[in-house]
């Protein structure tokens, strides 16, 4: 998610990834709660409270969509249905639940729009809103300079950068990547953390310490799972889904923040429809079904005051 450039992908790639994407994801659902909700935070079960149905149209915010959009009444979202709290399969192999996922759904209600749905591997989601393939796209996008350059965001939580360890690694805090110099960092493929890797390898050996290999994963089970069984020996991925498995993974144990930064929904450059989202995250805001929905995915610390339209990259 997180880091100063977004790497670009071939054609192929993003082609196969989205094949695996579509073959695979499942298998990366936590399995659902059944009956009455465990605590938020505390429980393996995916929680099931409804917060979004409720939620009413706000027409101030409605009247910010082109007339266009009005009419259709509808927009195409891209959602990368990866891992939790962000978005997951449920054990049905169709619904999808996280917070992404009613966030998006929210900003919906508010705004009177049906959002037509599309799953999407992560990487090949931004380059196809340049494309206009989707009007919107969801899957914990952090906001960088980088990525301003080209798309424009609005953002509805802050996240960042972090790392995840098992139990008995000598690791107790990264401060610095030189940390990892000499080791296997397994992040996710595409994403800005992978991007921040392949830029700051050269320090290790500016310092004189062997390189830290990088293993790149499609799939968020695949990246937990090559952490647990020793073939690579950190985890760097976004704060709010490390402490998320960590809570529900044992053997496994977060070190901390990296780095912050603002996370969006993503739109190609200069949309017409950023004015009319940011109106409809500060309305769920000002409401209070904004923090309803970041308690039910154990998000709260992750709360914005006030959504913004492409800020700068936090530094």
């Amino acid at each position: 998610m997180t880091s100063p450039s977004f790497p670009e992908r071939t054609a192929m790639r993003v082609a196969a990834l989205l094949t695996a994407a579509a073959l695979t994801l499942a298998g990366c659902a936590e399995p659902a709660a059944t009956g009455k909700d465990a605590p938020d935070g505390h429980s393996s079960a995916v929680p099931t409270t409804d917060v979004v149905s409720g939620i009413a149209k706000d027409p101030a915010a409605a009247a910010l969509l082109p007339d266009g959009v009005r009419a259709r009444g509808a927009l195409a979202l891209a959602s990368s249905i990866s891992a939790l709290p962000g978005a997951v399969y449920l054990p049905d192999g169709r619904t999808v639940a996280g917070e992404d996922i009613d966030l998006a759904d929210a900003v919906g209600k508010v705004l009177g729009l049906r959002l037509k749905r599309e799953p999407a591997s992560f990487e090949a989601i931004l380059p196809a809103l340049g494309s206009g393939r989707y009007d919107v796209g969801t899957g914990n996008f952090g906001v960088t300079d980088a990525r301003r350059k080209t798309l424009d965001f609005v953002t509805y939580v802050n996240d960042g950068q972090g790392f995840a360890v098992r139990e008995d690694s000598a690791l107790k805090k990264v401060t610095a990547l030189t940390q990892l110099c000499g080791l296997t960092v397994a992040t996710g493929a595409g994403t800005t953390f992978e991007a921040t890797l392949e830029k700051e390898r050269p320090r290790c050996a500016a310092a004189g310490k062997k390189p830290y290999d990088v293993k790149t994963y499609a799939e968020v089970s695949a990246l937990y799972a090559s952490l647990q069984q020793g073939r690579t020996d950190v985890v760097m991925s976004t704060v709010n889904g490390l402490r998320y498995a960590v809570s529900r993974q044992p053997g496994l144990r977060f070190l901390n923040a990296y780095k912050r930064l603002d996370v969006g929904f993503a739109f190609t450059k200069g949309s017409p429809l950023t004015p009319a989202f940011r109106a409809a995250v500060n309305h769920l805001i000002k409401s209070g079904n904004y923090h309803k929905i970041l308690k039910k995915w154990g998000t709260a610390d992750s709360a914005l005051a006030t959504s913004r339209i492409s800020p700068p990259e936090i530094r």
